[in-house]
């Protein structure tokens, strides 16, 4: 199974005995944002058969930092409480603007899962092209899921800082330009302006098209190009809180290149005083 497959291929595939569809909206905790309920939304409207994975309290409890990547143990009773088992092929997708299916896609990836797809388009184009529709809550019997966090795919901030004084690896952040440069104050309180020294700067959302569906190819490698990126060379993406960081990974392993993400991002370096923080004009 390919890492970003179609509504069609989907359509095709659906209620196959090896193949689970999860829901992986996710809106975001980030203060002053507008207030979205994914769960109501996934009961009012989700790809038949599609499980809601719920990632806003799929996080590491024993931390402050939001979106943390959680115990094993824990990931594993989550997706196994949903029906997701060893050896299933896993399609994801979502409606957030943050394109959180890619969250989901890492943190599976790093538990030890392979065969994890996105669905290109999300739901948004499944139900533009008229395809079936589920509501309300769908339930499936519970199987055993293996989950071995896999320390490669995940940067902490002692590696960070490492990486800062050494420059083993490039640093990409997905934040907004403002943000990045710090002309823009973060919204969570006592966190700092500005960005990692060092790291580039590629918005999250240049990497898709204007209907939601990925960049590829060519089109997809100009966007990385343009920021000095060579995905030839380790990359580590950052953003606010490790959510959107994931967009630009999954767009880096479309291109051959797989990355790793600071999971703690901004949220934990622009609050920590010890962090040196850098701005450009």
């Amino acid at each position: 199974m390919d890492a970003l497959v179609t509504t069609e291929w989907l359509a095709g595939e659906l209620g196959a005995a090896d193949l689970r569809v999860i829901d992986a909206t996710y809106f975001g905790s980030v203060p002053g944002s507008p207030r979205r309920d994914a769960r109501v939304e996934y009961d009012a409207a989700h790809i038949p058969g599609a499980v809601f994975l719920d990632l806003e309290t799929l996080a590491d409890r024993a931390t402050d930092l939001p979106s943390m990547l959680p115990p094993a143990e824990q990931f594993a009773e989550r997706l196994g409480s949903l029906g997701v088992g060893d050896g299933d092929r896993i399609v994801l997708y979502d409606v957030s603007h943050y394109h959180t299916a890619t969250r989901a896609w890492w943190m599976l990836r790093t538990m030890g899962a392979r065969d994890v797809a996105i669905l290109d388009g999300g739901l948004a184009k499944w139900r533009a092209e008229g395809r079936p529709i589920a509501t309300g809550t769908e339930h499936s019997v519970p199987r055993s899921l293996t989950a071995r966090r896999d320390p490669h795919g995940v940067r902490t901030l002692d590696q960070m800082k490492a990486n800062v004084a050494g420059g083993t690896e490039q640093m990409l952040d997905a934040r907004s330009p403002a943000r990045f440069s710090g002309a823009e104050s973060d919204p969570r309180p006592g966190t700092g302006s500005g960005h990692i020294p060092g790291s580039k700067n590629l918005p999250y959302g240049r990497l898709l098209n204007p209907d939601g569906t990925w960049k590829r190819g060519d089109t997809l490698k100009a966007e990385f190009d343009a920021t000095g990126i060579d995905l030839a060379r380790p990359l580590v993406t950052t953003c606010g809180s490790g959510i959107t960081a994931a967009v630009l990974a999954f767009g880096a392993h479309l291109l051959g290149n797989d990355a790793a993400i600071y999971d703690g991002s901004w949220s934990e370096w622009g609050s920590d005083p010890s962090t040196p923080k850098a701005t450009t004009a």
